[in-house]
């Protein structure tokens, strides 16, 4: 179904993303490393001369209609409705629209197709109203789209790498000061993207919960968040269970702070080890599924290093491979996986 023969008024679009490292550190105004993926969101935007929104998202065959009077009842639908109201408080005239989605990115994996549709809805008014948001307000809108009008209370990175990563290097972002540099792979690697099989829902997940915990740790050491921790046995005084959340993101800030100083393959893909061990065992978000094809991964000769990316709870595995051999691991690892009853595969590149 397309809503319109003739060209739209505005056309946006924005890429998914997939962290190399910095899992759960953003909203705990710490570091993340993502990079971008080459699949991406498209936005479409007619005017229709009402004061109602029309909305289609191609891929989900899903289309529904809406006014600023009551927000949708589609959950895919509040994104969308989340950034038209939010530029409408930024004083934007936004008026009725006709609006297509068409999305490559894969839903439910941990690649951020909630943030490439946000940056790209964004985009698209942007273009459309000639508005004044640079890449990082958008981003920052997309955050609050996702949080005040989807119910998930995530960090900044998400947006932030939709907004301004590219695919041929990592971001290095600092979420507390938004400060960002690029960070280019080490010489000789590239980034393979297995799914599990397993979909994961944020806002009906754990992630809400972890959200909860790190900052009821943060109480407990009188910090403002857990960025703020400077000594691994400052952790000491708390429960067991809120030991072990905070370790995990004290530890993580520390190995994306190393990685993106890193030129080495080896001992970058030893840190993403590392970071999905925490992520199994301190942060407890991953899944039998998930350590059984990052074990896989970890056994293949053509890979320095693989975790769990996303929030965990399934969806996706991402894995620095030597330059030419993703191909190889990837058939390797699936025909594993598959054979033993699961359905995974390959996302990225």
């Amino acid at each position: 179904m397309t809503l319109h023969e003739r060209p739209a008024d505005a056309v946006a679009d924005a890429p998914g993303r997939v962290n190399l490292l910095g899992e759960h550190t953003d909203y705990n105004d710490g570091f993340v490393l993502p990079v971008a993926i080459a699949q991406r969101t498209r936005v479409a935007m007619w005017r229709n001369g009402t004061d109602r929104f029309n909305l289609h998202a191609a891929e989900l065959g899903q289309s529904v209609s809406f006014g600023f009077d009551a927000p949708p009842a589609e959950h895919f639908a509040s994104y969308v409705f989340g950034c038209l109201a939010l530029a409408r408080a930024e004083r934007a005239d936004v008026p009725g629209l006709d609006i297509e989605v068409h999305s490559e990115v894969p839903i439910g994996v941990g690649l951020s197709s909630s943030a490439a549709l946000e940056v790209a809805t964004l985009r698209c008014l942007r273009t459309l109203l000639d508005l004044p948001f640079d890449d990082v307000q958008v981003a920052q809108l997309a955050q609050r789209a996702e949080i005040e009008y989807a119910g998930v209370r995530c960090g900044i990175m998400d947006q932030m790498a939709s907004s301004l990563a590219g695919t041929d290097r990592a971001l290095l972002i600092d979420t507390r000061s938004l400060e960002r540099r690029d960070v280019p792979l080490p010489p000789g690697s590239t980034v393979l993207v297995l799914d599990s099989g397993v979909p994961r829902t944020l806002a009906g997940s754990g992630y809400n919960e972890r959200r909860s915990e790190c900052e009821a740790a943060a109480r407990m050491l009188g910090v403002a968040s857990l960025r703020d921790v400077q000594r691994e046995g400052e952790l000491a005084v708390l429960p067991p269970l809120l030991l072990r959340r905070a370790r995990h993101v004290f530890t993580e800030n520390a190995r994306v702070l190393q990685a993106a100083g890193c030129t080495d393959p080896v001992a970058f893909g030893k840190l993403m080890n590392e970071s999905h061990f925490s992520l199994r065992d301190d942060y407890s978000v991953s899944t039998p599924e998930l350590d059984l094809l990052v074990r896989w991964l970890q056994a293949e000769p053509g890979v320095f290093g693989a975790r769990l990316t996303g929030a965990g709870f399934g969806g996706a595995c991402v894995a620095l491979c030597r330059s030419g051999a993703e191909r190889q691991v990837a058939q390797s690892v699936l025909e594993k996986y598959n054979g033993a009853g699961h359905q995974g595969k390959q996302l990225v590149p």
